[in-house]
C-alpha cells in the first residue's frame, strides 16, 4: 500500500464504534468467523493450519512479532465493514475530506513566478467530489500516483487557486510526502 492509502485506511480505523478484539484467541476466533477455516486463516497470516489451532485453543500465547503484527492486520482489515462504509459514503456525498500533510508540492505557473518545489505543511478540507473521486479510484485499484493526482488536484483547487479566485494557470504536483494524514 502506498501512503495515501494508508492514511485512508488509518481513518477507516477510528471510524470504529469498538475496538477489535485485544486477546489472541479472540482476533483468532474473529479471523476464524471471517475467514471459515484454519487452513484459510493459516494463509493468510502465512503460518502452518497447527499454529492457528494452538493459538486458538490458547496452548500457544506468544506468537513472534511479526506474525502478531499480520493478525492485528488482518483482523483491522475485517473489521466493522459497515461502519467502514458508512462513513466512506458520507464524506463522498456530504462532509468531504480533511487533508493534512507536509509534503514537497511541484508547481507549473506562467513567466515571472517560482516553478521551484518547496515543502509545506497544509491542512485542507476538500470538498466531497474529491473524496467521491478518491475512494471510488481506490476501489479500482488505482496507483498510488493517481491517488496523489486527486489529492493534489483538490489540494490546488481550494487551497493554491483558493476556489478560483486566485492563480488561475497554477498547476500543482504533490512528490515528496514526508507525511500524510486523512479524516472524514
Amino acid at each position: 500500500m502506498g501512503e495515501i492509502e494508508d492514511a485512508i485506511e488509518r481513518a477507516e480505523h477510528e471510524a470504529f464504534t469498538r475496538e477489535p478484539p485485544k486477546t489472541l484467541q479472540g482476533r483468532i476466533n474473529f479471523l476464524m468467523r471471517q475467514l471459515g477455516s484454519a487452513r484459510a486463516v493459516a494463509a493468510e497470516l502465512g503460518v502452518t493450519p497447527d499454529s492457528v489451532n494452538r493459538y486458538r485453543r490458547g496452548a500457544r500465547k506468544h506468537p513472534p512479532a511479526a506474525v502478531t503484527a499480520r493478525i492485528d492486520a488482518a483482523v483491522r482489515a475485517r473489521w466493522q465493514p459497515g461502519v467502514r462504509r458508512r462513513r466512506r459514503r458520507q464524506a463522498a456525498a456530504a462532509t468531504g475530506i480533511t487533508v493534512e500533510t507536509r509534503a514537497r508540492f511541484g508547481y507549473t505557473a506562467p513567466v515571472g513566478s517560482t516553478d521551484d518545489g518547496r515543502f509545506r505543511r497544509l491542512t485542507v478540507h476538500l470538498p466531497a467530489e474529491y473524496a467521491r473521486r478518491l475512494f471510488q479510484a481506490r476501489e479500482q485499484g488505482a496507483s498510488e500516483g493517481q491517488l496523489r493526482g486527486i489529492v493534489a488536484e483538490g489540494l490546488r483547487d481550494v487551497y493554491f487557486r483558493d476556489g478560483g479566485r486566485r492563480a488561475g494557470e497554477l498547476d500543482v504536483s504533490l512528490t515528496d510526502i514526508d507525511y500524510i494524514d486523512v479524516a472524514f
